[in-house]
């Protein structure tokens, strides 16, 4: 029964947050997203007190509940060894393995320091929230849609509009490879070792492994009952029952709850943590050797865990043409000074500290205005950039959808106010010298009205006219830039602020 609800609930998360970032039409987010903000990693670096409070009190009480629940990652995982167990003879292909703590320990001191020196590229590989992410947004995300254009083609023949066609496009090649290899090497561990990735390299098991050491709840072998079958250690995809001393390492354990199903002897059962429980004398000195070991984890790790709440709070395309005959070039982006970043960030450096890099606000953008970044330091976080669309001022979603707090929540009123860049005009562009011809579609169409299409020549009144750009009315939404019909280089452009400020 317990492992029949622990699968429920594991489905429901996994397909409310993969349906987030698969999601283009902004409606499964007003239901479902306060499942990305439950997520650990997120929780912790928006501040979220109340989330991970919850999570840690509910490892202490269960065990490792949000790895085989909660955790999209850790139910991809189970997905996949699931399939794998499938195979004739494979159900029970696992065996008990000693803690290797020397890396457990290791990658998450590097995940700290990485955290407190800013390296935001080296912290978004190792989350696990953030990677599944990248793997639902570059992988999935693209066949979800065009699944949809499939049926949206069919539905138009059939006269039906319930169906609408998405672009389809790649935002960034460096992150769809890191995805698609991340993708491929958790495939290949889960397939073959089931929960070796949760046990060595994430950081989030090896935070709440510590405390899930100290669980209430948890499942225990009756040494009396056991008959040293082994089919518990075999079917334990975390590798941490030792079936010969009736011994299970909890901070490994997810409480997947198959161990218990697996006992044919009713020798397995989840019995609170002070109950005495019947084992052999010959145990006992291992018992407290076990003990003093855990002890020893608890000191070594406590300062850890302290830094890193610390380090928390404190830090592609398709061709257009116009009329069918003349081919429109596409823009390239420009070279900006200051990279831009979305409202709501406050500052560059606020939000290269607490973005996970997870791509959920890159899907939802309904503008296309948000891609990851190829800087080495901000690899994978998003920037913003204009050529696909720019940033409607009336537009909060992504804003809306953060759940580490890197783009805080605002109105259209605060965001319509918000100067996230400026506009720069490149004169060697600009049509009506390039051409000779009258243009101002970026004055026409600035929503703030910070641009002014006045006389060329300051000398002739009739002389064509260019744009003059007021920065300190200008917010930075890149609706200059986008609707610019020079190319392949607009003949104007945002740079953006490190630091923003309110009109």
């Amino acid at each position: 029964m317990l492992r029949k609800i622990r699968l429920t609930l594991a489905v429901l998360f996994f397909v409310a947050v993969t349906a987030l970032f698969l999601d283009f039409t902004g409606t499964v987010h007003a239901w479902l997203g306060w499942t990305a903000k439950v997520q650990f990693l997120p929780a912790l670096l928006a501040v979220n007190a109340g989330v991970v409070v919850l999570l840690v009190l509910l490892t202490l009480l269960a065990g490792r509940v949000y790895c085989s629940v909660i955790c999209p990652l850790g139910v991809f995982q189970d997905i996949v060894s699931w399939i794998s167990g499938r195979r004739k003879k494979k159900k029970y292909r696992f065996s008990y393995s000693p803690e290797l703590k020397w890396l457990r320990y290791g990658v998450l001191g590097l995940f700290v320091i990485a955290l407190l020196a800013g390296i935001g590229s080296f912290v978004a590989l190792l989350a696990p929230y953030s990677s599944y992410g990248r793997i639902a947004s570059n992988l999935f995300a693209p066949l979800y849609r065009w699944g949809n254009n499939l049926l949206a083609y069919f539905a138009e023949r059939a006269d039906s509009y319930a169906f609408y066609e998405t672009e389809v496009w790649m935002k960034s090649l460096s992150t769809f490879i890191i995805a698609a290899i991340t993708f491929i090497v958790l495939m290949v561990l889960a397939w073959r070792n089931g929960r070796t990735y949760c046990n060595t390299v994430c950081p989030v098991g090896t935070v709440l492994g510590f405390f899930s050491r100290f669980s209430l709840f948890r499942p225990v072998i009756d040494a009396e009952k056991c008959k040293n079958c082994s089919l518990c250690s075999r079917g334990c995809k975390a590798s941490c029952i030792d079936y010969r001393h009736h011994r299970i390492d909890y901070s490994r354990c997810v409480a997947c709850m198959d161990c218990i199903d697996t006992c044919k002897h009713d020798a397995l059962h989840l019995q609170y943590r002070w109950k005495k429980a019947n084992k052999p004398a010959a145990d006992k000195p291992e018992q407290a050797a076990a003990s003093g070991q855990i002890d020893t984890a608890r000191r070594s790790f406590l300062s850890a865990t302290a830094v890193l709440a610390a380090a928390s709070v404190v830090k592609a395309q398709d061709k257009k043409v116009d009329g069918g005959l003349a081919v429109i070039e596409d823009k390239k982006i420009p070279v900006r000074t200051t990279p831009i970043v979305p409202p709501g960030a406050w500052s560059a450096r606020h939000f290269a500290q607490h973005c996970t890099a997870c791509q959920l606000c890159v899907s939802v953008c309904p503008n296309n205005v948000l891609r990851p970044s190829t800087e080495l330091t901000k690899l994978m976080q998003p920037e913003m950039s204009y050529e696909r669309g720019y940033c409607r001022p009336e537009c909060t979603r992504c804003s809306e959808v953060c759940p580490a707090g890197a783009i805080r929540p605002m109105t259209v009123a605060d965001k319509s106010s918000t100067r996230i860049g400026h506009a720069v005009w490149i004169r060697k562009n600009c049509i009506p010298l390039t051409d000779g011809v009258e243009c101002g579609n970026c004055a026409r169409h600035c929503p703030s009205g910070a641009i002014l299409m006045v006389p060329s020549d300051s000398g002739d009144p009739n002389s064509v006219r260019i744009p003059v750009v007021n920065a300190e009315r200008c917010i930075g939404c890149g609706a200059c830039e986008h609707l610019c019909p020079a190319r392949p280089f607009s003949a104007i452009y945002v740079e953006g602020h490190t630091m923003h400020s309110v009109m």
